[in-house]
Order: structure tokens, then sequence, then C-alpha cells
């Protein structure tokens, strides 16, 4: 059998037991700081992987995963329809619904800004889940004609508005009159208050039925654009650029990645500076490893002295010592992984068990539109974590074995 003569020598070293228990003890705290930070690093990446999901669940539930809209002003009805129709076509779109959207005036008691959406009740739920939202009323109340409007939460607050209330629109189009030109207003009856769970929705978004946004812009036939369901969110952009190709640069095709790059780029940004962050206490570790090792070099001095007396080169001694360094590392890495592991499919529960002895509530939903605390475990960032602690514990060996490769054999053993 192959057996390399300084990993049986590392390992022996690192079963036997220490004449120092002041390194013994280092040693262990080197191992419990490599699982402590890697535990740490997995759990808050974890997290944040939870809130960017809930987050994106969110925003997907109130826009599409791709828009297909006009270059110009609108699409006119064969326009829209014939792109409809060619996005149905592809098997990756699960779901197409036209909409139209535009800024407006809302007055109540009070008197707010906000984007109209007019949309098809019939298939905005293939498109969005704002069925699923509706906290107040009902969604099929929404009839053309009969000009119902549904308000976000925070909107109908701030307008001092419930479902059976009338709010009126100022559209920013202005019509001519015997007396001079006016603003386009009309009165809307409240059919129901959804909740999204985003401020940006639920403060500022209110829907109408779409032939009634037709009326109140004056667009005729025309439509703002369609929006689209795929099978696969994540594939959105290479939809966008095979429907765009195929529409022949006609229309102006965006997915959801394009219409937020801000907001999820400063959520990747986020995610990797904690990670950058967090990594630090792997590293503390790590030198924690390097003065553990060092001592333990100074305690076997005479043993260094002997092998190499007995012929083991100063690159055998180098490994017999990275070998240790990296036995410490590599169960410090494990140790931390299933702790992260642990905690990361437990937070949740533990921050519950915690919230009830101190009985006190860490994310009140009064004042947080995430109250729970989200996990999301990735084996990409689990990997990734577990190859920079492998790394740095293999790094912290390097001088410890360097300095055990060089000491003087007479030197050690003048005084044995």
């Amino acid at each position: 059998m192959f057996r390399p003569l300084a990993l049986c020598i590392g390992l022996r070293y690192t079963r036997a037991k220490r004449r120092n228990g002041f390194i013994s003890f280092i040693s262990a705290a080197s191992v419990l700081g490599i699982a402590l930070g890697v535990t740490a690093l997995i759990t808050v990446v974890s997290v944040m992987n939870g809130f960017e999901k809930e987050l994106r669940a969110r925003i997907l539930g109130m826009i599409s995963h791709a828009t297909i809209s006009g270059v110009g002003s609108g699409l006119g009805a064969s326009e829209w329809q014939a792109a409809m129709s060619s996005a149905q076509g592809d098997s990756r779109v699960v779901g197409a619904a036209p909409y139209i959207e535009r800024e407006a005036m809302l007055q109540g008691q009070q008197v707010a800004g906000a984007i109209i959406r007019g949309i098809d009740p019939a298939s905005e739920p293939s498109v969005s889940q704002i069925a699923g939202q509706i906290k107040h009323g009902r969604f099929d109340g929404l009839k053309a004609g009969e000009f119902g409007i549904v308000l976000g939460q925070e909107l109908a607050w701030v307008l001092g508005a419930q479902v059976g209330d009338r709010v009126t629109v100022y559209a920013p189009e202005v019509r001519a009159t015997p007396v001079g030109a006016m603003p386009t207003l009309r009165s809307f009856k409240v059919v129901a208050v959804f909740e999204a769970g985003m401020q940006e929705y639920d403060r500022g978004l209110a829907m109408i039925h779409l032939q009634d946004a037709q009326r109140l812009y004056r667009m005729g036939d025309q439509v703002t654009g369609v929006r689209l369901k795929l099978t696969d969110l994540f594939q959105a952009w290479h939809v966008a650029r095979d429907l765009a190709d195929q529409l022949g640069g006609l229309y102006r095709v965006r997915d959801w990645s394009q219409e937020n790059a801000n907001f999820f780029e400063a959520v990747r940004m986020e995610k990797m500076v904690m990670f950058i962050i967090l990594s630090l206490i792997v590293a503390v570790a790590a030198f924690n490893l390097v003065s553990s090792l060092v001592m333990l070099v100074t305690d076997k001095q005479a043993d260094i002295a002997i092998l190499r007396t007995l012929g083991l080169s100063p690159r055998e001694v180098m490994g017999v010592f990275m070998v240790q360094g990296s036995i410490i590392g590599v169960f410090g890495t494990l140790l931390g992984v299933a702790g992260g592991l642990a905690l990361a499919f437990n937070v949740e529960r533990l921050v519950r068990w915690l919230e009830g002895v101190l009985d006190r509530q860490f994310l009140s939903p009064d004042i947080y539109y995430i109250s729970t605390l989200p996990s999301d475990p990735q084996a990409a960032d689990i990997i990734a974590t577990t190859v920079v602690a492998l790394i740095l514990a293999a790094l912290a060996t390097l001088y410890p074995a360097w300095r055990a490769s060089r000491v003087d054999p007479a030197a050690a053993l003048r005084y044995e």
C-alpha cells in the first residue's frame, strides 16, 4: 500500500497526546475558530439568499417576467395581438396579458400620486399573483365600463379610502371644453385592496380595467404592451432576446432583471461584501492555527532533529507539519459546514424561540415588510465557503512547516 512517510508521521503526531497542554488548547481553539467562522459565513449568506428570494418573489408577484412594448407611444390592437400571439407560440412562455401603465393623481380624503395600471382581469392571473394578494374586496369586481379600481394597501390608507368608497383619478391628459382646457378626470369605485409586501407597489400602484384605462387616457384600442410569464424566470433574458429577434426589432422586449437591475445588483454587491467581511473571521482563526503550529514546531524540535538524522528530508519534514495543519483545517471546516447547515435550515425556528424567551419580536410586521427570517442555503455558496476556509487553513500551515524544515539537528540535540 502506498503510504507516504510524511503523511504517516503527520497523522501519528495528530493522534498523539501532546506534552504541552497549552498547545492542545490552542489547536482546539483553532478548530473552533474555523468552525465558528464557517458556520457564521454559511448562515449569513443563506439568510441573505432567503431575503433575495423573498424580495424576488414579491417583485415578480406584481411585475411580469418579460414585457413587449412599442418603440413609440403604444401598440395598436393588431400589433399587440400579433405580438401576444407570437409570444404564446414560444414553449417557454406560459402566460401573456395586455396592459396599460400611466401616471395619475388620485383624490380621496387626501391626494396622492400613483401609477395606474390597466389590466385584463381574465388574463392578468396568468402573468401575476395579484388575485392572491387581495386583502379586502374582490378582484373580479373589476368590470369594463363600471370604473372600478384596486388600490395598494398603503395607497388606500393615504387616500383614506376603503372598499366601496369612491376616488377621483386625474389623468395627465387635457381635453378641450367650452370653458377652456380641462384635465381629464373620472370617479372610480374602490372594489378591492391588495398587499404585495413591497412599498413600491402597496404605496404607488392602482389597477383598473384595461378598457376603462383606454377610455381614461383616450388610447382607443391601443395598449402600452404585453406582459409575459415564463417557465423559467432565470431564462428571461434569453427569451426576451429571442422574442426581440423573432419580432424583427419592431418591438421593445425587456425582462425583469433589466427592469430591476439596480436593485438586484445592490443585493448581489451586499452579499459579496458580507462574504468578504465574514471570511475575515476564518482568516483570524487561520492565524490561531499559525501560532498553534509554530508552538508545536518549537515543542517538537528534538523529534524533528531525530527524524532529520534518520534521513528525512527538509521537504518531508515540511510535509509532516502541513499534514497536521491541514487536518485541523479540514476538521474545523467540516464541523463549520455541519453547524452552518444545521443553523441555516433552522434559523427561523431559532429566532421564534428567542422571541419567546425574550418576550419581544425582532421583526415586527408593523415596521418590516418581511417579518420572518428566511433562509435559502445554496450549494454554490457552501462550496465557495468550504474552499475559502480550506485555502486559508492550507496557507496558514506554510510558514510553520517551512520553519520546521529549517531546524538544525545539531543545534536542536545539543542540550538533549
